[in-house]
């Protein structure tokens, strides 16, 4: 695979500080008890998908390889550890030469997912695996809460394009993020230039009111616009008045007009007569491009318009009301030591309420109906019924500390595709709802 094809590696800083503390002084304690050294299962899941969705999408596990191979601490962090009393002198010690040697196994990037399924895996001794907890689920939390809403959204649009804008609505890194989650959930560009750099997005840009603004009359903007990017250009056309910026568009540009951008009013009635002004103006090719606050209930409210593309930037980058998936990270099986022969026992949390779990070191398998759709999420412990062989959901991410699973993100974005459309076809209603698929425990 060229290395290309993954989008360009930069450098990334160390993840080891991307943790909350009680990681640490948890190691600290199981270093002196002797207990940190016992081979261990960790899973990350949720236990419910948020209010009314019917299904989850994973995204952030590229992200998530990325971050555990960067999981060491240098010299500054360690001094950092050591001189705020963080850890004791051992600990840190111990810390220095912290490098993931375990496996990793989970649903691969792009696939859709329900309550109780073990999204990932995480083996190996309790130290090291109890370590990656807070920057796995920061990760795949924020991603898939994304990925999600960009499904749904995709879904609402009906094939028509959907453009990523939402850098300036959110932290400046959780933003490029934000492009990629959106690309694996079904949005076809960006914005943002960093996420194009590093991920091999493809983005777009022309201009915003500010340089409609900045030039004497609107026909001046229109023509500079028109001559720098040429006529396949898209312009925005609410600065003023709507009908005449389009005939001015139209003037400037001709028939070649790439598109006209709305980013104001009632979108369904101005959409509808700038798609006859433009056919009347001999443009019948111009796209038209709307944009302003849009959700996937907007955007189905528009199915019936003559719209082209959506732009969307708030609500896809805060999950469209969901901006995590509250997913968990539980120890579920551990042995009484580092042997592998040593077998594993199921633990698990006793909880009164919702925060139950199982124990168990798990696998899972979709099953399917007698037309290949999806039925029923099936979650077991031990070996996998035979009928259920070739539907199971996990993969080999890691093993022994080395990554094995990289892909470039256009196959977890087709992954997703297809996963969504072996769904029943209620998973597409926006309505509230219960997820559309039961989990059955084996």
């Amino acid at each position: 695979m060229n290395s290309a094809d993954l989008g360009r590696r930069v450098g990334v800083p160390s993840t080891a500080l991307f943790t909350d503390q009680y990681e640490l002084t948890m190691v600290q304690a199981a270093l002196k008890a002797g207990t940190a050294d016992r081979r261990s299962v960790f899973e990350a899941f949720t236990r419910r998908l948020p209010e009314g969705r019917r299904y989850g999408v994973v995204a952030g596990t590229g992200r998530v390889l990325d971050a555990v191979e960067n999981f060491h601490f240098d010299d500054e962090m360690l001094a950092f550890l050591r001189d705020q009393n963080i850890v004791d002198a051992s600990t840190v010690d111990w810390l220095a030469d912290y490098r993931f040697s375990g496996d990793i196994w989970g649903y691969p990037e792009g696939e859709v997912y329900f309550p109780g399924s073990p999204l990932l895996r995480v083996e190996g001794s309790f130290a090291e695996c109890v370590l990656l907890e807070t920057v796995i689920l920061s990760i795949l939390n924020h991603d898939s809460a994304i990925a999600a809403a960009a499904s749904r959204m995709s879904a609402a649009a009906g094939g028509r394009r959907l453009i990523e804008m939402g850098a300036r609505r959110t932290h400046e890194l959780s933003a490029v993020a934000s492009a990629r989650a959106a690309y694996v959930g079904g949005f076809h560009t960006t914005s943002d230039l960093a996420a194009g750099f590093r991920y091999n997005i493809p983005t777009v840009g022309t201009s915003a009111h500010a340089f409609t603004l900045l030039h004497d009359s609107e026909r001046d903007a229109f023509q500079a616009q028109v001559d720098s990017l040429g006529r396949g250009t898209s312009l925005l056309v609410d600065t003023y008045d709507v009908t005449e910026a389009v005939r001015t568009a139209v003037e400037i540009a001709g028939p070649e007009l790439g598109a006209v951008r709305i980013d104001s009013g009632d979108l369904l009635l101005v959409a509808h007569r700038v798609r006859q002004q433009l056919d009347e103006l001999g443009a019948t090719e111009t796209k038209i491009v709307v944009t302003s606050d849009l959700d996937e209930y907007a955007i189905a409210s528009l199915a019936a318009a003559p719209v082209d593309a959506y732009g969307v930037g708030t609500q896809l980058v805060t999950g469209s009301g969901h901006p995590t998936c509250s997913m968990v990270y539980k120890l579920v099986a551990r042995a009484r030591s580092a042997d592998p022969a040593d077998p594993l026992l199921p633990v698990v949390k006793k909880s009164l309420g919702a925060k139950s779990s199982r124990g168990g070191r798990k696998w899972a398998a979709r099953r399917l109906d007698e037309y290949g759709v999806a039925e029923a999420e099936v979650i077991g412990t031990g070996d996998v019924p035979a009928e259920l062989a070739d539907q199971q959901l996990l993969v080999e991410l890691v093993r022994g500390g080395e990554v094995v699973a990289r892909e470039p993100l256009e196959a977890a974005r087709e992954r997703h595709s297809a996963a969504r459309a072996g769904l029943p076809m209620s998973a597409m209603q926006l309505s509230r709802g219960e997820p559309v698929l039961p989990t059955e425990y084996a």
